[in-house]
């Protein structure tokens, strides 16, 4: 939706991006968490490129992720991905996957659902085209680089929702239940 943007559109909102400081990872109620989660990649490295194979330009797969270090105590785990640098108030939010399983693991490509692929039978919350979905990266032609931040929360609990959650019914129900977070942040642009 956003490759429609005209690149001049894009280059005269360069200055206009919701910002780190607005990721739900930098809520002040997740301050003290530890950030002991180590969330990587195979397809891309800690601040590099997202191959356009998982973004709206290529076959729109969501990446494969790892991740090791959850804590014993650990109930389940929720992962988001947002948009830092989206021309919007807040991040936009491109997927939300809650009651995964509190151990070590990770998801293969393709595991969430895109609009190409169904991906795997997951407890997807709604992204911000308030879709059950993966939404590729799809930043404005001209924009610059957009920073997608991967963050995995580990809860004392395993959250439960009146119906299908969204940004805000997640952060809702994060407070007060984190124990231990992981972030990996990937870029991507359109020139």
């Amino acid at each position: 939706m956003l490759q429609n943007i005209p690149a001049g559109a894009g280059r005269a909102l360069q200055n206009v991006r919701s910002g780190a400081d607005k990721l739900v990872s930098a809520d002040p109620a997740f301050a003290a968490v530890p950030e002991v989660i180590q969330l990587s990649s195979p397809a891309f490295a800690q601040g590099g490129a997202i191959p356009p194979e998982h973004t709206e330009d290529g076959a729109k797969l969501s990446p494969p992720l790892e991740w090791i270090g959850v804590p014993p105590e650990a109930e389940s785990l929720v992962l988001l991905i947002e948009d830092q640098d989206s021309p919007t108030p807040r991040p936009l939010v491109h997927a939300i996957l809650a009651g995964l399983a509190a151990v070590d693991g990770g998801l293969a490509a393709g595991a969430l659902p895109s609009p190409r692929h169904e991906g795997e039978p997951l407890d997807m919350g709604r992204n911000s085209y308030l879709q059950r979905a993966y939404l590729p990266p799809d930043p404005p032609r001209g924009h610059g680089p957009h920073a997608y931040a991967f963050q995995l929360f580990a809860l004392d609990t395993v959250p439960e929702f009146d119906s299908v959650p969204g940004r805000s019914a997640l952060v809702a129900a994060l407070k007060g239940h984190v124990i231990a977070r992981g972030t990996l942040v990937g870029t991507y642009e359109r020139r």
